[in-house]
């Protein structure tokens, strides 16, 4: 609900004018950058007089590449972002509770697996936090897709040897952005932590090995999306040629003129014909970051942790049930009735020759589970509990700046409690917003574990150690103990936590540490 017109506030390229949103000024869809098609981001352009900030106005092409759902899902995140699909899409939206004062400052960066999603939607609302803990919240849209991360350096020479990393150089920008402008909206641009979910956090993951990123945030939150490998060059450039034969041209610069729909009508073909990565449960993205060797020069957590950001404290964790959302369109999934072969069948793709012993390892793990559920708890580790315990024990290894992990245990009681914990689900716990969504039945416990979730990123934000009066003692990650913090109605440490399926994992990827 807009109140009143928020403050206008001088930035680097001009004023804007915000409006008053729960008591907190809002600013949305401000310009950080412009940028042609697959060319790095400038400077945004000035502006004369006053810009109105009170609409979201922009977010980036991306028509026909979201996962489909179930039908009695598709409102299960509250009400989706309806602006403009735009490749002028470089725009941010800042809330903060008064534009005086020394704040931290909390940058989201939103999921989509590098190639969808939004800054926009109501989930994310910056006001909860801000007058939760006296933050200031910026909310980052930027690039995606085939218009980010179309690695043409092989093809087309230096014009284009940022291209398969456009997308995550808008991060960059959107960074720079914060540390010159941030102070006119009450912020502290030396109190800068990076947050962000699934795709978010391989952002997340991206930045803290980019030495263009350096100085410019101080923590990191990943959730669900830890990134411990990106694209080589080799990948990029080959599905690189496989657009350009697509749209029938040698030519890279013949493709800055290609109609929008047509980029986009081509990810997943292209995607296909390229074929599987050779590490899928950790190299994740088609259409994703790029190690070149200069805007990235190694992989964020591979073989171990990136140096350049071994000073950087970094709380990283999951979703308990991670998969039961990816799975929700099969209905013998979702109705519990998968038989065993095609349970075995699902596995096996994943863990190949391993798969009989993932079975039989689940199967004693879980006894009274069926093998719907079954599937659903051994992908949720190989997909996506696996690369977090990777990159905290490899973060951890540094010894140099304090990790902590989580899992958010707490399960909606939504259409009969099948999706559990799922993936995405603590979006609008960690933005405190779970009553602009239909994913909870706003319970008192669902109302606790939010509260306990914005006070806990909160206070890592604020100091870079996220204990709090809302939680028992959280201690920093270690490969001994590995103590690990269950965000639930209750919340409780454990160490080890499902400790044999951990080993399990490490063991078939080899990271064992």
């Amino acid at each position: 609900m807009t109140d009143t017109a928020a403050p206008i506030v001088e930035t680097t390229a001009g004023r804007v004018r915000g409006a008053m949103i729960e008591g907190v000024a809002a600013y949305k869809s401000v310009p950080y950058g412009t940028a042609e098609r697959f060319m790095p981001p400038r400077k945004p352009d000035a502006w004369a007089g006053i810009r109105e900030a009170t609409e979201y106005t922009s977010r980036a092409p991306q028509a026909g590449l979201r996962s489909a759902t179930r039908p009695e899902l598709a409102n299960f995140s509250g009400a989706t972002d309806s602006a403009a699909e735009t490749e002028a899409c470089q725009t941010l939206n800042v809330w903060t509770p008064g534009t005086s004062g020394k704040r931290p400052v909390m940058v989201w960066l939103h999921g989509g697996a590098f190639s969808y999603g939004s800054a926009n939607s109501d989930r994310q609302q910056g006001s909860r936090l801000c007058n939760r803990g006296d933050v200031v919240v910026v909310t980052v849209n930027h690039r995606l897709n085939i218009f980010a991360h179309l690695h043409l350096a092989e093809i087309g020479g230096a014009d284009f040897k940022h291209s398969g990393n456009a997308g995550v150089l808008d991060l960059v920008a959107a960074l720079e952005w914060v540390r010159d402008n941030i102070a006119q909206f009450g912020g502290d641009p030396g109190n800068v932590t990076i947050f962000g979910e699934s795709g978010g956090g391989g952002k997340v993951s991206t930045l803290m090995t980019m030495p263009r990123a350096r100085g410019l945030f101080h923590k990191a939150i990943i959730q669900s999306g830890a990134s411990v490998v990106l694209g080589n060059p080799a990948r990029g450039a080959k599905l690189a040629e496989i657009v350009l034969k697509r749209f029938g041209v040698t030519d890279a610069r013949k493709l800055q003129t290609v109609p929008v729909a047509d980029l986009l009508a081509a990810v997943a073909p292209v995607t296909k014909a390229l074929g599987p990565a050779e590490r899928p449960l950790f190299d994740r993205y088609a259409f994703g970051p790029v190690v070149d060797g200069d805007i990235l020069p190694r992989h964020p957590f591979d073989p171990d942790a990136a140096p350049l950001s071994a000073d950087i404290p970094l709380m990283i964790g999951d979703m308990k049930d991670e998969m039961t959302s990816f799975y929700a369109t099969v209905d013998r999934i979702w109705f519990r009735t998968l038989s065993e072969a095609e349970a075995r069948d699902r596995i096996f793709a994943i863990a190949g020759r391993h798969a009989d012993r993932v079975i039989e390892t689940y199967r004693r793990l879980y006894p009274r589970a069926n093998p719907a559920q079954r599937l659903i708890a051994a992908t949720t580790d190989s997909n996506f509990r696996i690369r977090s315990l990777t990159v905290a024990q490899r973060k951890a290894a540094q010894k140099q700046a304090p990790v902590w992990m989580y899992s958010f245990e707490w399960e909606t009681p939504l259409f009969e409690g099948r999706l559990g914990a799922p993936h995405a689900l603590d979006v609008p716990f960690t933005f405190d917003t779970i009553d602009l969504t239909n994913a909870t039945d706003m319970s008192p416990g669902a109302r606790k574990v939010a509260a306990t979730m914005a006070s806990t990123w909160i206070a890592f934000a604020r100091n870079g150690n996220p204990n709090n009066e809302t939680i028992p003692h959280w201690p920093e990650y270690n490969v001994t103990e590995r103590p690990t913090l269950l965000l639930d109605v209750e919340p409780r440490i454990q160490n080890d936590l499902r400790g044999e399926a951990r080993q399990l994992w490490q063991e078939i990827t080899g990271t064992t540490i």
